[in-house]
């Protein structure tokens, strides 16, 4: 070590300093001017080891103090110091990161504002552009910009009761279960679980609200309980007020949807991959059950979801697709937030980005979260500080811009397709109905004394379990308790709580200590973050010899909970939430409700609660002394006690949940503005149209057989086999007859918006009698992005394969899912001696277009796109505004339009349409990645699917409905072809959309060696792939391109058979 004197002078000061400096992360007690002069490597490594909470640090110092050996200890010293020195560098350069990223964010808000302000003063009058400019630019208090007016809001009371409303929440993760919660158990089943169960049941109480569905996955495992597989749970019945107009279908319900492993249970990082199998499910059940309502209380017609409801950002995504499906109104609640755990776990130094990113999966988090945003109406949070504070750093809400759109709104002024949801605070409710006011007791002690037993011999009274439990712990149980109730978590911040019990010897001697910190069997067998905090809580209390003065048991029920409160009044406690921040704070209205005053952390939505509540003191979590003296304050002067829990009891009301429900419902019905767009069908309609096809099916079958000697197939859907049509028997004729019987039974003429249909040949498409359904997506195009000549061939042997099998050729349909125009769709087709006829539908344009061939045609002849479709996509769709920002957004940095610098796109009239805008991408090199483009596209409040499709060579912006993999879903929804029914047909890439397409509950067939070149290198930056597609689903399989019409047959047989 000679020639390192810095190295050292850092060991010198390390050895002075001591061991406790590191295990408490708090310098020892060093006279840093000692012998006369500042020593400032003592200084710089006592703070350095104050700042660093690395366990690995920890246990090295342990290992160094019990090395003998000089030589070892030295080399053993000499590395923690460059480790120390590494830290500290890292610390600073993520400092330095995040400095240079929140400062380019805010200058990218500002370029936004200033772009909006532009785009949306266009249209307003000079007194309202000022406004609006003000609005924008102005500086405005967090405070001032959620003052909003709510007296225009009707609020939900009792006169609502015919609403009958069906309502959907989806909770994914976690253990959830109606009864005897596991809460604690792991990560996943916390407060978030116990939250959708009781507002399940809540507002299935609530006047007007005849069905709750509470969806979760299906856990059929030998690692949890048996009651997590099953797939139905009453949570309770309906309100009793509506006892005399109940249905058999009424209540409160938790689903269990199978999605995923199913003898697994997976923590919500790994649940990721297998969202499209849950939503399919989901939706499955909707709409099974809104036809079920629709008996008992719809009229015969179905009855939708109100409103559908997700619960973090696995089941926001879910919820924006079933939304988007389904075209209901969707509600978000984020409960935690992905960008803010980032922020949080990149400070902390200990991990890189991608390291994060691979433990926590967290930028898919953060992408389902913006996609939620998108698709939301409402965003229910807890507090105004998670508006403000963590909503605040997504793209998809920007504060000023939301409160600008939302005025235009009010003032019915266009908004240009811009979009931000709204924010609402609607604090959680509780079930008071096991709370026991307890008065006021003049001898609390003596009370105490009698339950469990006094001086005299006299026999102890019945007590509840749990409170033997905790007060076998304690020397003297009669002394106030102090009660802190959270999992073993390092943000808990618990072992900062027991060393400032530790130290504060008055607050030891007044008070004992109540440690409920979730459930455990061993500790070996925890998680890490779990066992280290609960490790060093039994180190910290062996140090500070609190036994006898602190209580941490094992193990207690969820019943068990409010006993632990009414123990802790009983004894004139205290309850107290250190945590680093506290999102809301569920077990602060909790214990209030039973008459314990808090004190809590300052950092999150306590500060709301002691607002309202007014029942205790916030302390800053990371200041020991402030928590003890706060504690010490609260125990010792009685007065202070009293009025606080006073005062608790008097405003807990504000946290009921009849007050959230009907809060929540008032919201809910002033943002509600979907529904779906088509009407469904008659029982006497569908009947008659069944008659009539089975019986030219009939007609059509004989003279299959007779027609069949040299083994050729028809298409039950209009055409015949082009060999069959050439052997010109006459028996053809007969048979064209009678599928023009089926395809024209009469003609009618009908105005749509964007045209006049002639020749509606028939009322429904014949896909809606399909059973199964055969679905090409192969995105397989040259470098001008025109179709392959191999894709002839392809498309030819499939069909050929379905027609081997006759039983399953007649119950199946085709159809075709492409980024080309119709027009260029059908070129295709034509260049194959393909009939149009031969598909059942056409998905064109990247999903922005639906046509069903022979059934809505113009003039012309040409095919008309299906108008419900239309319709139903058109939800923040803003064609004109989007245009101009794209081409803003495409031009090169610094460089104007007219500046004659090359723009890498340009505008595909021909291959554009009312939903869709198509770009030529000039220069693939130079063009924005989606997620690039979707970002900025987000932050001026622009919803919609953004994405390069043809090998590069286009670029298409589909509303945000719409997609290839959405327009299934309509037809599943529409036409009740199910899903699970679906065999979609795809190469190993294609467009960018391709993820979404291969993901869900149809099968897969994945044909290699197609597609030469995709479009998924113009997709994101940071590759979620394996986030999206499961890597082991039995719903997908593979075979060879070159195929023949045998091999494709076989594997679709074998595919057919399998199963989640």
């Amino acid at each position: 070590m000679a020639g390192n004197e810095w190295i050292n002078g850092y060991l010198e000061a390390i050895l002075d300093s001591g061991a406790a400096a590191i295990e408490e992360q708090k310098p020892a007690s060093v006279n840093l001017r000692e012998r006369g002069h500042f020593n400032p490597t003592r200084y710089f490594v006592e703070e350095v080891v104050t700042g660093v909470d690395e366990t690995d640090l920890h246990r090295t110092w342990i290992k160094v103090v019990a090395t003998r050996n000089t030589r070892e200890r030295s080399s053993r010293l000499e590395n923690m110091c460059w480790r120390i020195w590494h830290l500290t560098r890292k610390k600073k350069q993520l400092e330095w990161e995040e400095l240079q990223r929140l400062a380019k964010r805010r200058w990218e808000r500002e370029q936004v504002r200033r772009d909006a302000t532009e785009d949306l003063s266009e249209d307003l009058s000079e007194g309202e552009k000022g406004d609006a400019l003000g609005e924008l630019t102005q500086a405005e208090t967090p405070r001032k910009t959620f003052q909003r007016n709510s007296s225009n809001l009707e609020v939900w009371s009792d006169d609502k009761k015919e609403k009958k409303l069906y309502i959907v929440l989806i909770s994914l993760h976690g253990l959830v279960r109606g009864d005897n919660m596991e809460l604690g158990r792991d990560s996943d089943t916390g407060g978030q679980v116990k939250y959708v169960v009781e507002l399940s049941r809540a507002l299935a109480k609530m006047p007007g609200v005849y069905r709750v569905d509470l969806f979760t996955r299906q856990i059929s495992s030998p690692e949890v309980d048996w009651s997590y597989g099953e797939p139905t749970e009453m949570l309770t019945t309906a309100s009793e007020d509506d006892a005399d107009d109940v249905g058999e279908s009424s209540g409160a319900y938790i689903v269990r949807i199978p999605f995923g492993p199913r003898d697994k249970y997976l923590h919500k990082e790994l649940l990721w991959p297998y969202i499209q199998e849950f939503v399919d499910g989901a939706l499955a059940h909707i709409l099974n059950m809104s036809k079920v309502l629709g008996e008992q209380i719809g009229g015969g017609q179905p009855v939708w979801p109100y409103v559908i409801h997700g619960h973090y950002a696995d089941a926001g995504d879910t919820a924006a697709l079933l939304s988007g499906a389904l075209n209901v109104p969707m509600v978000l609640t984020g409960h935690s937030l992905g960008r803010n755990k980032l922020e949080q776990l990149l400070k902390q130094g200990r991990q890189s980005k991608e390291d994060i990113n691979s433990t926590y999966k967290i930028m898919r988090r953060i992408e389902g979260e913006e996609l939620s945003l998108d698709a939301a109406e409402l965003v229910i949070t807890s507090t105004k500080q998670e508006i403000e504070e963590q909503w605040g750093l997504y793209d998809g809400f920007d504060v000023k811009l939301e409160k600008v759109l939302r005025a235009r709104a009010r003032r019915g002024v266009d908004c240009h397709g811009r979009y931000m949801p709204r924010m609402a605070v609607i604090p959680p409710g509780m079930d008071f109905s096991s709370v026991i006011v307890q008065e006021d007791a003049p001898e609390v002690d003596g009370e105490l004394v009698s339950l469990i037993g006094g001086t005299d011999g006299s026999s102890p009274k019945a007590i509840p379990a749990i409170w033997s439990e905790v007060m076998r712990f304690l020397t003297n149980p009669h002394k106030p308790m102090i009660l802190a109730l959270s999992r073993p978590d390092p943000k808990k911040n618990i072992t900062t709580l027991l060393k400032a019990f530790g130290e504060c010897r008055p607050l030891r001697e007044l008070a004992n200590l109540t440690l409920i910190m979730g459930n455990r069997d061993d500790i070996d067998e925890m998680s890490g973050g779990n066992a280290s905090v609960l490790i060093t809580v039994l180190k910290l209390i062996d140090k500070y010899d609190l036994y006898g003065q602190v209580a941490y048991p094992k193990h207690h029920k969820q019943y068990d909970v409010p006993e632990i409160y009414r123990l802790a009044a009983r004894t004139k406690g205290v309850f107290i939430n250190p945590a680093l921040v506290e999102p809301f704070g569920l077990t602060l209205i909790e214990a209030a409700a039973h008459g314990l005053p808090m004190v809590a952390t300052k950092n999150g939505g306590p500060v709301d609660i002691q607002r309202a509540l007014n029942n205790g003191l916030l302390v800053d979590p990371h200041d020991q002394q402030a928590i003890a003296d706060a504690l010490l304050k609260l125990v010792s002067e009685k007065n202070l006690w009293h009025e606080c829990r006073k005062n608790g009891w008097k405003n807990i009301h504000l946290y009921s949940w009849p007050e959230h429900c009907r809060t929540y419902l008032t919201r809910v019905a002033s943002s509600r503005s979907r529904h779906p767009h088509w009407q469904t069908d008659t029982g006497d309609e569908i009947a008659a149209e069944e008659s009539s096809f089975n019986d030219s099916l009939k007609d059509v079958q004989d003279m299959s057989l007779r027609l069949s000697v040299d083994g050729e197939k028809y298409s039950l859907n209009g055409s015949l086999d082009p060999l069959a049509a050439s052997s010109g028997d006459p028996l053809q004729d007969q048979v064209k007859r009678v599928l023009s019987r089926m395809k024209k039974p009469e003609t009618n003429s009908k105005d749509t918006e964007g045209g006049k249909l002639e020749n509606v040949t028939n009322k429904y498409p014949i896909l809606r009698r399909r059973r199964r359904l055969i679905v090409l997506t192969l995105d397989c195009y040259d470098s001008n992005g025109v179709p392959e000549m191999k894709m002839i061939q392809i498309v030819q042997n499939i069909l050929k394969a379905v027609r081997l099998d006759t039983q399953t050729a007649r119950v199946t349909g085709f159809a075709i899912s492409t980024a080309m125009p119709v027009s260029e769709t059908i070129e295709f087709l034509k260049s194959a001696k393909i009939q149009v006829n031969e598909f059942d539908a056409l998905i064109c344009s990247s999903g922005s277009e639906v046509y069903y061939p022979g059934i809505y045609t113009e003039e012309d002849g040409k095919l008309f796109p299906d108008p419900d479709y239309s319709s139903h996509i058109a939800y923040r769709w803003g064609y004109e505004g989007l245009k101009k920002t794209i081409w803003k957004l495409m031009s090169p940095e610094g460089e104007e339009k007219s500046s004659g610098y090359p723009i890498p796109i340009e505008e595909d009239v021909k291959s554009s349409n009312a939903h869709c805008v198509t770009y030529i991408v000039k220069d693939p090199s130079k063009a924005k990645k989606v997620d690039e483009l979707r970002q900025k596209l987000r932050m001026r409040g622009l919803r919609c699917h953004p994405m390069y499709c043809r090998n590069s060579t286009r670029m298409q912006v589909v509303p945000l409905l719409a997609s290839r993999a959405q327009a299934l879903r309509y037809i599943f929804v529409r036409w009740g072809l199910n899903v699970a029914n679906m065999f979609v047909i795809a190469g190993e890439s294609g467009d960018t959309d391709y993820e979404e397409l291969v993901s869900g509950a149809h099968k897969t067939l994945i044909m290699k060696e197609v597609v030469t070149k995709g479009s998924e290198g113009l997709l994101r930056t940071t590759d979620l792939k394996d986030d999206i597609i499961p890597a082991d689903s039995p719903l997908i399989t593979s075979i060879k391109g070159g195929a023949t019409a045998e091999e494709i047959a076989n594997a679709l047989k074998v595919l057919s058979k399998a199963s989640l």
